[in-house]
């Protein structure tokens, strides 16, 4: 009989998303952990996870011997501390996004990932969004032949959910959020190797960075890309894509029932869109657990691993130091 994977999960506000998936995938549930007692309790008796199974500190979990995988589902700014100290103690780790704040704590991460042997992943969960997954495979196959345009908007209004950590000056909204939008972009078209940004400061008056941001980014001579993030913006949450290529374009969201496919015919001339029906399903935590899982069982590489997180954020800092600088910057990938 094939062992089954025990999992940990440090965090229970999307954390809980984590238990679900994990509880799908057939996992038994090791411990959970939340500095807040209700949260825990709340969630344990949710779960039925006995009470000798929920700590308050996450170095319970760090300590204990027969986890395979830890979730960490915590403000941003621990990411780093609790990661690495997981990956030191033999732990295999899946991260929510994004991997960290600063160029110097995803260094951290990286580090100890290869100190360790352990696997990591990020949580970029739009590489398991389906409109996504399907829109990689249309790419992939050729069907709309080759990138030259792509663009990707984060639009999510924070206005009743900004707390003591995404108020945090690190936080920018680039990298806490927008990293999804980025993320993307670099999943369907590669690295950028060159950015140019624009920030405005009119919605949250609340946090100390900008609440939109407009960034275009070089891949080659022939391939260019934006990205536009809101956090205060006042509509439904979005992250509306569109890729134009030299055969086709597709239109693509993370909360719509299909996406959009247009080609071409022998004219060179655009045919009516072919409407391609998906599931929505934004926020697929047990699709991600479950390619984490099978690569911890299999020993296969992970989708996300610290080096992709590390890259995504490097990307953000960048728009961000951009659009203070007013200068374009090149992401400095030699980590």
């Amino acid at each position: 009989m094939e062992k089954k994977i025990r999992s940990a999960h440090i965090g229970l506000s999307f954390g809980m998303a984590h238990i679900e998936g994990a509880l799908a995938y057939g996992a038994d549930i090791a411990a959970i952990c939340d500095c807040d007692e209700n949260s825990l309790r709340r969630a344990g008796e949710r779960y039925g996870i006995a009470e000798d199974r929920r700590f308050t500190d996450y170095r319970d979990i760090v300590n204990s011997g027969e986890i395979d995988i830890v979730t960490v589902a915590v403000p941003d700014s621990l990411h780093a501390k609790i990661s690495c100290e997981l990956l030191l103690s033999g732990k295999n780790v899946l991260c929510e996004k994004p991997l960290a704040l600063t160029r110097g704590d995803i260094k951290q991460i990286i580090k100890a990932e290869e100190q360790s042997g352990r696997l990591f992943m990020v949580g970029q969960i739009c590489r398991f969004t389906p409109s996504f997954e399907k829109t990689k495979s249309l790419i992939e196959q050729g069907t709309i032949g080759e990138i030259y345009f792509i663009e990707s908007e984060y639009a999510h209004d924070y206005m009743n959910i900004v707390d003591n950590w995404r108020a945090d000056p690190l936080r920018h909204g680039v990298v806490g959020g927008g990293c999804h939008a980025v993320d993307l972009i670099r999943w369907l078209a590669g690295d950028p190797v060159e950015v140019f940004a624009y920030g405005t400061h009119k919605l949250l008056p609340q946090v100390p960075y900008d609440d939109a941001t407009i960034a275009v980014m070089k891949f080659d001579e022939n391939t260019a890309g934006k990205v536009f993030v809101s956090t205060g913006c006042k509509r439904d949450y979005t992250m509306r894509t569109v890729i134009y290529c030299t055969k086709g374009t597709i239109i693509c969201d993370n909360t719509s029932d299909h996406i959009t496919l247009f080609t071409v015919g022998e004219d060179e001339m655009a045919h009516e869109p072919e409407i391609i029906p998906v599931e929505v399903n934004n926020h697929n935590a047990a699709r991600e657990f479950e390619v984490f899982a099978n690569a911890v069982i299999n020993g296969t590489p992970v989708p996300a691993d610290a080096r992709e997180g590390a890259k995504t954020v490097e990307v953000c800092l960048s728009i961000i130091e951009s659009s203070k600088t007013g200068r374009p910057v090149q992401p400095d990938y030699s980590f």
